[in-house]
């Protein structure tokens, strides 16, 4: 079976779902799955898993994100951004460049955050926005984000353009609109694009168009997403053990510091995800790939 990792850029219009059944169809199987979704009107690096490399998306280095967000002041929306029912509008202060960058390092490090109703984050077992849609009364509760770094790259007229980086779970349109109220007024996002999600980049990722042409040759391998766990190099008659789901000692003498470790059989090749005993000393298989 296929395995890989595809770094795809999503356009705006589409789900994150409708990029994964694109690639269903372009690679002729069912098995593919995305890490991080992105809302329709937003853009950007989408990694995409194929086959067996779907069991690595948890283990993913896609925590921390980098997103460039338009914004417009003195306009909310029900849904935060561009797309939604106005709901208020405010008077524009005359604000400079440097006035809403003032307010930006107020929102840096770890910071609370109420998501936009509109999100996909579960209430009750039901997903905020289709009780959202149904006129249903949602109060979200706060979380607790981080935003590692948060820069204004533009701004004229009531619409500019920030940089962030942050955790997975940060919600740049709630930031934008929690940021229009720092600055006396109301805000929405206009346009969103991801341009990083852990280690895949935006100037790495490719169009659907450009995908079509040739789909073998932008698969990653699928140990791409995981470069940050520390590799194991393994024995082909160990391998075959955690192939078969036994343990597999470590040598006393062989220091193995973290617990989730990478494995790779003695042709280098990826054979899964194991984790390290350490009271008994011993690899147990997690998630393995079978031999193909």
């Amino acid at each position: 079976m296929m395995r890989g990792i595809v770094n795809v850029i999503k356009p705006t219009g589409m789900t994150s779902h409708d990029v994964v059944g694109c690639l269903r169809h372009l690679y002729g199987i069912k098995k593919v799955g995305h890490a991080g979704t992105l809302d329709p009107l937003a853009a950007g690096v989408l990694p995409v898993y194929l086959g067996n490399a779907t069991r690595l998306i948890e283990y993913g280095d896609s925590d921390c994100k980098t997103y460039h967000g338009e914004f417009i002041l003195g306009l909310a929306t029900d849904t935060e951004d561009i797309t939604g029912t106005v709901i208020e509008t405010r008077p524009l202060p005359p604000l400079t460049f440097a006035d809403v960058a003032a307010v930006l390092p107020a929102f840096s490090g770890t910071i609370r955050q109420r998501p936009s109703v509109y999100s996909a984050i579960t209430i009750g077992g039901v997903k905020a926005y289709t009780l959202a849609r149904k006129q249903v009364p949602v109060v979200m509760p706060e979380r607790q984000v981080t935003i590692h770094a948060i820069r204004l790259l533009a701004y004229e007229g009531g619409r500019g353009l920030l940089a962030v980086t942050c955790s997975k779970g940060t919600y740049i349109r709630s930031l934008i609109r929690d940021i229009g109220e720092a600055l006396g007024t109301c805000a929405c996002m206009s346009y969103l694009v991801r341009v990083r999600a852990g280690m895949f980049h935006i100037e790495d990722a490719v169009t659907l168009e450009a995908l079509a042409t040739a789909p073998e040759h932008y698969v990653l391998p699928a140990d791409r997403a995981i470069g940050h766990l520390p590799p194991v190099y393994l024995s082909a008659a160990q391998c075959r053990d955690l192939r078969c789901g036994r343990a597999v000692p470590v040598p006393e003498t062989r220091a193995v510091e973290e617990t989730v470790l990478r494995a790779y059989g003695e042709d280098r090749q990826l054979i899964g995800i194991v984790h390290f005993d350490k009271k008994h000393h011993r690899l147990r298989p997690h998630k393995m790939f079978m031999e193909e």
